[in-house]
């Protein structure tokens, strides 16, 4: 007769995979996790927050006077919506939490990528910003029409990193052995089992080393938390500077020469040429920092190192899960 295998490591490892925002690396969470994306659930309240958005939308459109604000509204009500359900029902509060801590943790590290991605992006934006018809465009924008410019380029930035973030786990668990399993499980709960499984013969962890499912997603998670976190950063640094170089060069009789007899707000306009340009840029390097190997390797060292541990962590956790102990003679 066999026994479990042993609570103790698994239940220290569940609560460290926990702190450091692998919630779904935790059987119960994503058990959790299946049940909160059933239809049954979902379905009632995607309907619900729809009427509740499309009601609010149009409300504001008819008080506003600006029909784009309706679609706007909708975007953004639909898009809180979905973010709240992710914190608290799909338990990735855990997860954005980390990544937040790790970025924000890591700030000195954003001093070398600022000097590298920025020159070259701010060159190009500054002909942008002084070009009469990006003026005439961004400031003649409606406030929801803006938002919605903006909507859309984070959309792209979001959808273009779910596309390649998943390269970036593949490459952590593709190069596992039993060096790299001591160094991820090393200063963990798992590191005296870990190294327990390399001495026996009969063991191999790093058979469980491919990332699936729900665990695959938390990777990615995190990936995507610390690089939409940096470069909002960065595209915060792109605003700061339009707004104090528009406040410089954009004079008087600059805004005279340009606004064609068409009534004018100089301020409202820079902020939103301001916005309009930074969006820009937050897609622009978003783009940049994933297919460019040097942006690459800036953005994602540190994180790949967490990849690596996780990718470790978890094949020694699975293989401690399915292996049978020894029962009572």
């Amino acid at each position: 007769m066999t026994a479990p295998a042993p609570t103790e490591p698994i239940a220290a490892a569940d609560a460290w995979f926990l702190q450091h925002g692998l919630s779904y690396f935790v059987p119960e969470r994503r058990a959790d996790v299946r049940r909160a994306l059933r239809l049954r659930r979902t379905v009632p309240l995607l309907l619900l927050v729809a009427l509740l958005a499309a009601a609010a939308g149009a409300a504001l459109a008819w008080v506003s006077g600006q029909f784009s604000a309706a679609p706007a509204t909708l975007a953004s009500l639909g898009l809180a919506a979905a973010v709240w359900y992710a914190l608290t029902a799909l338990h990735a509060r855990q997860i954005v939490a980390w990544g937040l801590k790790r970025t924000f943790g890591g700030l000195r590290r954003l001093l070398p990528m600022t000097t590298r991605a920025l020159p070259l992006l701010l060159l190009a934006i500054t002909f942008l910003f002084i070009n009469t018809e990006m003026w005439q465009v961004g400031g003649n924008l409606s406030v929801g029409s803006l938002w919605l410019v903006v909507l859309l380029f984070a959309l792209l930035a979001v959808a273009f990193l779910l596309v390649r973030l998943p390269e970036e786990v593949d490459r952590a668990d593709d190069a596992v052995d039993d060096a790299l399993l001591l160094r991820a499980c090393a200063g963990t709960p798992l590191e005296q089992p870990c190294r327990e499984l390399v001495e026996d013969p009969d063991a191999d962890p790093a058979a469980h080393a491919e990332v699936t499912g729900f665990e695959r997603w938390n990777l990615i998670l995190v990936l995507m938390v610390v690089q939409v976190v940096q470069v909002l950063l960065l595209s915060l640094a792109v605003f700061a500077f339009l707004m104090v170089f528009g406040s410089l060069i954009m004079t008087g009789p600059v805004i005279d020469a340009w606004r064609a007899g068409e009534d004018f707000n100089e301020s409202r306009a820079l902020v939103q040429v301001s916005v309009f340009l930074s969006a820009f840029s937050g897609l622009y390097l978003t783009v940049s920092t994933v297919t460019d190997e040097t942006y690459r390797a800036q953005f994602f060292s540190g994180v790949t190192r967490e990849l690596e541990r996780a990718v470790g962590m978890r094949a020694v956790y699975l293989t401690l899960r399915e292996r049978p102990q020894p029962g009572p003679v």
